[in-house]
Order: structure tokens, then C-alpha cells, then sequence
């Protein structure tokens, strides 16, 4: 999909859903945050969500002292929105927090991060073309030794999200797919309940970055 498609998509459905309307809504993102722990994060720690639409991952960062998080989406309604709770919660302590409208695909890391974490974007991308893009950007924006998060569905999961085919993984194919440069320390998988109640096999893994 091209990436001009893909962004009018999710502007699309951020501006017709509300934030517990869409099968991914998390009250509390606890896996995440578990794993984001695991990976040896600091408060010091330079951590980017991507795809992270109008998650609450970063609500729960900011309040437990994470002084360097940002934010990317292709929505820049998601964004918007995740801004205007964040700073309507926690106020000034919103502020260090950095928002990117781009594509992971498409986008150029200007920085450096420690922390890489990805539930539920990386699996849209069906093209190789865009996968090995993300590869590479990825690539340049973890630190060696960093730690990338990348949650998909797994092979049991969902053949669709938001009418959207994905690719579905286990941590073994994850890995070959992001390549030798990225070693598997550690996953599991988590049945996340959408709204509705319906169930969603995921898989979560931690890779490290050798270089």
C-alpha cells in the first residue's frame, strides 16, 4: 500500500472512532510497559512508540517518570487527540514528550534511541519493499545494543485489522524477518480482548541490536 493510502486510512478511522471504538484500545498497556521494563529502560532512557496512534502507553511512561518519549503515527488526528489527554492529565509534565506525523516506512529516524517498541504496526506492512524500509530505518535509529519491542499478531491471530490484511508471526519468523542484525532475547505470546470482548492471539518479542 502506498504510503499517502495508508495515512488518509488511519486519519480515516481516528476521525470517525473514538479512542474505545477500535479493536486495539488498551485501557492499561500492560505488556508493553512489562517489556519496556524487561529491556533495561531508565527514566533517562530515549524510548519512540511507533504507530502508536492515540495509545495510553504514553500516558503511563510520562507518569512513571520517562523523561524522553516520542510518539509517531501516520494520524496526525491519533496524535492530536493522545496530546490533548495527555496534557489535559498531567499537564506540564506532557511537555518533553516529541509527536512525528509520518510513515515508519517512509520516515528517517533524525536520532538515536534506546528503546524501539511497535504493537500492532509493523504487521500491516504486507510489501516486502515497505518491510525491508522499516528494517533499515529501524536499523539507523536503534543504538546498538538498544532494544527494539515489536508486538504482531501471532499465526493464530487475525488475518485482517481495521479491514486491513496483516502479516502474522512467531518470534522465529519475526526474527528471520528483521535479519541477523537483531537477536531474539526473549518473547511470549498475549491474548489481547478488543472492546467487544473478542479475543487476538499476539506475540511479543524483544530483540537486541548487535549492528
Amino acid at each position: 500500500m502506498e504510503d499517502t493510502s495508508r495515512q488518509a486510512h488511519w486519519e480515516n478511522v481516528y476521525t470517525t472512532k473514538g479512542e474505545n471504538e477500535v479493536s486495539w484500545f488498551q485501557q492499561s498497556p500492560a505488556p508493553s510497559l512489562d517489556l519496556i521494563v524487561q529491556a533495561g529502560a531508565t527514566r533517562e532512557s530515549a524510548i519512540i512508540d511507533i504507530g502508536g496512534g492515540s495509545s495510553r502507553l504514553v500516558d503511563n511512561l510520562v507518569e512513571q517518570g520517562f523523561e524522553d518519549v516520542t510518539v509517531l503515527d501516520l494520524s496526525a488526528a491519533a496524535l492530536a487527540a493522545a496530546r490533548s489527554r495527555l496534557e489535559s492529565h498531567l499537564g506540564a509534565s506532557a511537555e518533553g514528550v516529541s509527536w512525528i506525523v509520518a510513515d515508519a516506512a517512509t520516515w528517517e529516524p533524525a536520532r538515536i534511541y534506546d528503546i524501539w517498541h511497535d504493537r500492532a504496526a509493523f504487521h500491516f506492512l504486507t510489501d516486502a519493499s515497505d518491510r525491508d524500509a522499516y528494517i533499515a530505518h529501524l536499523g539507523r535509529g536503534l543504538r546498538i545494543g538498544g532494544h527494539a519491542i515489536v508486538a504482531t499478531f501471532a499465526l493464530d491471530g487475525p488475518e485482517k485489522c481495521s479491514g486491513l490484511p496483516v502479516v502474522r508471526y512467531d518470534s522465529a519468523s519475526l526474527g528471520r524477518t528483521l535479519g541477523t542484525a537483531f537477536r531474539l532475547i526473549h518473547t511470549q505470546r498475549h491474548e489481547h480482548a478488543t472492546p467487544w470482548q473478542s479475543r487476538q492471539n499476539f506475540q511479543f518479542s524483544i530483540f537486541r541490536h548487535e549492528g
